[in-house]
């Protein structure tokens, strides 16, 4: 068996490294919102996404929803029922054509949300930024950038 070359074996560690905290990280903070709001770390995007890319509404298509979330569309569709069975959200035809659903924030889960931001935002300083510079938090920044423009280039050519 070859030894890796220097090189390979860095990019090797780099992936690991970069698994080992994502998967730490994220389950601290999903850790953290389960305890201190009672939302999945699922309940907590959707209502982050729908929230964000808004009209002012909180309402926004289901399709739209589907590709700013990156999920699957049944995914999206089973975690869509889970929070409209509690009332965090609900699903109503597109008033602009029919054709489509869209995703409205209730009362309930706007309030939720209004009430799981600060929480999530003090876990995500906890356990990420707290511990990194600002000079590497800029790098990190860097790095998707270019690994996102990469990925979304591959995406255009096939």
């Amino acid at each position: 068996m070859t030894r890796p070359r220097p090189q390979e074996e860095t990019a090797r560690q780099a992936w690991a490294a970069y698994r080992r905290l994502h998967l730490l990280v994220d389950a601290e903070i999903a850790r953290d919102l389960e305890r201190d709001t009672g939302l999945s770390m699922a309940d907590y995007e959707v209502l982050d996404a729908v929230a964000a890319m808004s009209d002012g509404e909180h309402c926004i298509r289901v399709n739209g929803l589907t590709a700013r979330m990156n999920w699957a569309h049944s995914r999206l569709s089973r975690q869509l029922g889970r929070m409209e069975r509690r009332g965090l959200i609900a699903r109503q035809a597109c008033e602009l054509d029919g054709r489509g659903d869209d995703v409205v924030l209730t009362e309930s889960g706007r309030q939720v949300y209004a009430e799981a931001a600060p929480a999530h935002l003090a876990s995500i300083h906890r356990h990420f930024t707290a511990s990194l510079s600002a000079q590497q938090l800029e790098a990190l920044i860097g790095i998707e950038q270019t690994i996102g423009a990469s990925a979304t280039s591959m995406r255009e050519e096939l």
